[in-house]
């Protein structure tokens, strides 16, 4: 390290051993001058630092190791930190605590490689006046090779307003601190704004939904501002694509099961009221929200899909025609001309929701991928809210929250997480 003293000699005698696994900038306050009337809060800022040093084998004026996080030290003892910011070209804000004293910062977000930041630190001397000082500083390259690159879903186009987000990402990412890193740098944004969370299904994949459905006619976009992230000591955030969706218009299909009856709705007016058919005892049709998944023109079902064997009396092999897909295990709205006579009165189906060929096309051609599709009034289970197609609506809002990484009742927004001040002095 070299150390550059101070020309009024400020801290002789004291000394101070960086360590390794830091990039220190050590700060000491200057005297502070003071206005006419007294009071040294309407003085001009002083220079709170005549003294940097940069920790490890950086040198100063070098580039900094993106894998060493960054502290700022107050070594005057009669002054305090109260504010420090720490920022990239691109505008992304290092997180940040800031010692009850004002002795020390230091940064909890991992710093981005290749990246020119610069630090802003406010302090004061023993009288309250008050002190900046501004560094930059770049960034080199990082010792990790490996790149964590995310996957936006489910792609470009137009979505019913209960379509999810979809994060798939090219590593697993298991431990909360890690994911919290993960989860900062994956932004989305809509117009109209609603507020929304991102939610972990698994140790690769998140969803991301608002608290309540997508308003019609949104511009929802996602992108990711991990490139250079460090994620943890073997893995760095990589070049991943942005996403931009649209939503159309808020078509809900709400299936009584007990009236045998579906029901749709665009933009809140009832438009049609459909007769059905929905699952028979022992296959009972799942309740909740369940989300469009596809549409198929013409499908074949065989019973032998679904775990019925083949020459039972509950065996079938159709072709369908219109089936608009809800699950990935085969639960569809579709036509169902050989059931019409129970359609409006009984339950008869394995568990799709049946309606005459004329209403099946017009109820395909009505929906799109995204649309809601709920089921009430079944004796069947709750639709499961992963891995069977988007059930993320059947979690309500405190439970969806639950699988955010960052810590529920704290700021979301970098800027502010980045600007911690002391709670005492």
């Amino acid at each position: 390290m070299r150390r550059i003293e101070s020309p009024r000699g400020a801290g002789a005698g004291r000394s101070r051993v960086a360590g390794p696994a830091l990039l220190v900038i050590a700060l000491v306050a200057g005297v502070a001058g003071c206005s006419s009337d007294g009071d040294p809060l309407s003085a001009e800022p002083y220079d709170a630092a005549d003294r940097i040093s940069f920790g490890g084998a950086v040198e100063e004026g070098g580039k900094a190791d993106p894998d060493k996080p960054l502290e700022v030290v107050a070594e005057d003892s009669d002054g305090r930190i109260t504010d420090v910011t720490a920022v990239d070209a691109s505008g992304r804000h290092v997180a940040g605590e800031l010692a009850a004293d004002g002795s020390r910062w230091h940064s909890t977000s991992p710093l981005a490689a290749h990246a020119r930041y610069t630090v802003r630190v406010s302090t004061e001397d023993e009288d309250g006046a008050p002190g900046r000082r501004v560094l930059t500083f770049t960034t080199g390259s990082p010792t990790t090779s490996k790149r964590l690159t995310v996957a936006f879903g489910p792609g470009a186009g137009t979505y019913g307003v209960g379509q999810p987000l979809t994060a798939e990402l090219s590593a697993p990412v298991k431990d909360r601190a890690r994911r919290a890193v993960v989860e900062r740098a994956l932004t989305v944004e809509s117009t109209p704004a609603v507020s929304g969370s991102w939610h972990w299904v698994d140790d690769r994949k998140l969803h991301y939904r608002p608290r309540d459905y997508w308003p019609a006619h949104a511009t929802v976009s996602v992108r990711s501002a991990l490139e250079g992230v460090k994620v943890d000591d073997r893995l760095r955030g990589g070049r991943s694509e942005p996403l931009t969706i649209r939503t159309g218009d808020r078509v809900i299909a709400v299936t009584d099961a007990a009236e045998h009856r579906l029901t749709v709705y665009k933009n809140d007016e009832e438009v049609k009221r459909i007769p059905v058919t929905t699952g028979k005892p022992g296959f009972e049709t799942r309740n909740g929200v369940k989300v469009v998944l596809a549409k198929e023109r013409l499908v074949r079902m065989r019973s032998t899909t679904v775990g019925i064997a083949e020459g039972s009396t509950e065996s079938y092999d159709l072709d369908v025609q219109f089936a608009t897909r809800v699950t990935w295990s085969g639960e569809y709205v579709h036509a169902a001309p050989w059931s019409v006579d129970s359609q409006g009165y009984d339950n008869v189906s394995h568990g799709c929701v049946g309606m005459s060929t004329e209403d099946a096309e017009w109820f395909f051609d009505t929906v799109r991928e995204g649309d809601i599709v709920e089921v009430e009034n079944s004796t069947g289970d709750t639709m499961e809210p992963f891995g069977n197609g988007y059930g993320d609506w059947n979690l309500d809002w405190a439970e969806w929250r639950a699988g955010s990484a960052l810590t529920p009742g704290t700021t979301r927004n970098p800027r502010e997480a980045a600007r911690l001040r002391p709670t005492a002095v």
